[in-house]
């Protein structure tokens, strides 16, 4: 289950990768394919986390 959240997750962040590109070439700031890994590791941890705090408020409310 949670290796097809993380593929989620990874669709979720390629959606917005053209535009954080954007904004980054704007701020001056090269960013690469290769670069991008490290950035995808961490917004994996940050979005499995903020999944668990939703299932666990989810779980609150029944």
């Amino acid at each position: 289950m949670k290796q097809d959240r993380s593929l989620e997750f990874m669709q979720v962040a390629m959606k917005y990768l053209p535009e954080a590109k954007q904004k980054m070439d704007a701020s001056g700031i090269e960013f690469s394919m290769e670069m991008m890994q490290p950035f995808m590791e961490l917004f994996t941890k940050v979005m499995n986390e903020a999944y668990a705090l939703g299932y666990e408020d989810g779980q609150k409310d029944k």
